[in-house]
């Protein structure tokens, strides 16, 4: 990977349909940019600033966001697969045609996001912050929430089928109509304090 770029300032900057491989970028400031259609394949973003950027329509592959903060950000058809958003936070953004595939959310800050009815099956969201998320009818199948922060978390009508939640979870979040399969049926239940038999 080339050398790093530290603390260089992209703010304001118009590069749309920019194309960037295997480019380093840490503690980068790229607020209020225009990267619409940006596509980056194996680049690394660490402690990077995309407050009020707009990555409408770009795709990303390979590529890590660590600990990076997104507050307003334009994520309208944002792409990512096979993507670690490791430590990143959310802020007000409108995630509702975001699609990840083989990507990891763990430790990502996700409060109060409008998540309804994506296919999220099979990500990584360890320890991540899903506080009054909103994830009606989104597909969890196979997806990985240990030790993630649900209370107040809308979970109804979400396919958990295959997810790995850890009690906290079962009792925190609200999973009215939520698809299950019988393993997490019985952890629900015993973390209700009901005894199966």
């Amino acid at each position: 990977m080339d050398d790093a770029e530290i603390g260089e300032d992209y703010q304001d900057a118009v590069l749309p349909g920019a194309r960037w491989e295997k480019r380093r970028f840490v503690r980068c400031d790229f607020t209020e940019a225009d990267l619409r259609g940006l596509v980056t394949q194996g680049c690394t973003f660490d402690e990077c600033d995309f407050t009020r950027t707009d990555l409408g329509e770009s795709r990303h592959e390979s590529s890590a966001f660590r600990s990076c903060t997104f507050d307003r950000t334009v994520l309208a058809q944002v792409s990512w697969r096979g993507c670690s958003l490791l430590g990143s936070s959310f802020v007000d953004c409108r995630m509702r045609s975001v699609t990840a595939r083989d990507t990891d959310f763990t430790l990502v800050g996700l409060g109060r996001t409008d998540l309804r009815k994506l296919d999220l099956s099979g990500l990584r969201f360890r320890e991540a912050n899903l506080v009054e998320a909103n994830l009606t009818d989104a597909s969890l199948r196979d997806a990985d929430l240990r030790g993630a922060r649900l209370l107040g978390a809308n979970l109804s009508g979400a396919d958990l089928r295959g997810a790995k939640l850890d009690a906290n979870g079962l009792v925190q979040a609200k999973l009215t109509g939520a698809q299950v399969d019988l393993d997490t049926a019985i952890a629900f239940a015993a973390a209700h304090g009901l005894v199966v038999s």
